[in-house]
């Protein structure tokens, strides 16, 4: 275990990486849990206002992203300047993410429903940066041997069939396979093979004509959502605090 730890995760040429997502995963729950203090009026923290504007906190990110990359760049081959520019990137990308639905939406969501899109992204991201991290390489080349890797011909067939099977999966409107079929070859072909869910560019392409296929397909999704769409809403809620209740207004005289 030790030795798995060292040569996949300490090792000098990933501890950059290591404390890139570090940072980026106490950044974000630091971030969310000094909202969620602002929001329930508790502490010292209150928003940041100059001039009448609200600086939201994607903008010291997006400064933090760019110092961190241009500087990870820079510092290139040197351990000491790599890990501290790693730091700075990763608390960056943790603030810019955090905002991820304002950024998407260009309004305020932040407490809405389309704010959960930001839990999902940042989610999603640590999960993608941590298989890395584990020695999954993207396009599913980590599982060949030594000499499939001399033979250039294995190494390109393997990456255009992984890369063929996640484009066709996230065209059957399967997004996190597709992403995540990106490191595992075996996931994207998961979401190659299975039925499509209705309104995505594969159904309609290939579904139009087929009403059994349709049917089945609707009936997939229902019964997919209805499994997990609550757990999931809960695991987003237990992080990132539960959504303001979306008001609906009586249309007005016309």
């Amino acid at each position: 275990m030790g030795q798995w730890l060292y040569r996949n995760v300490v090792e000098p040429g990933k501890l950059p990486l290591l404390l890139a997502l570090a940072s980026f995963v106490l950044t974000f729950l630091t971030t969310r849990l000094i909202t969620r203090l602002i929001r329930a009026g508790k502490g010292p923290f209150g928003n940041v206002e100059a001039g009448g504007v609200h600086i939201h906190h994607v903008v010291p990110g997006v400064v933090l992203t760019v110092v961190g990359g241009f500087g990870a760049v820079a510092s290139y081959g040197r351990s000491l300047g790599s890990g501290v520019f790693a730091v700075v990137f990763g608390v960056g990308a943790g603030l810019v993410l955090d905002e991820f639905a304002l950024i998407l939406h260009l309004d305020d969501v932040y407490w809405s429903e389309a704010g959960r899109e930001s839990v999902e992204v940042v989610v999603l991201t640590a999960a993608l940066v941590g298989l890395v991290l584990a020695g999954f390489a993207p396009l599913g080349v980590d599982d060949l041997t030594q000499e499939e890797l001399q033979n250039r011909g294995t190494v390109i067939v393997s990456v255009v069939a992984n890369f063929v099977f996640a484009l066709v999966a996230l065209s059957k409107g399967k997004l996190r396979l597709a992403v995540f079929g990106v490191i595992i070859p075996l996931i994207a072909l998961i979401g190659a093979v299975r039925l499509a869910r209705p309104g995505s560019p594969w159904a309609r392409r290939f579904y139009r004509r087929r009403p059994r296929a349709r049917a089945r397909a609707s009936l997939r999704a229902d019964r997919h959502d209805r499994r997990w769409t609550g757990p999931r809403r809960t695991f987003q809620n237990w992080i990132g605090g539960k959504p303001d209740p979306e008001i609906t207004r009586a249309p007005g005289p016309r």
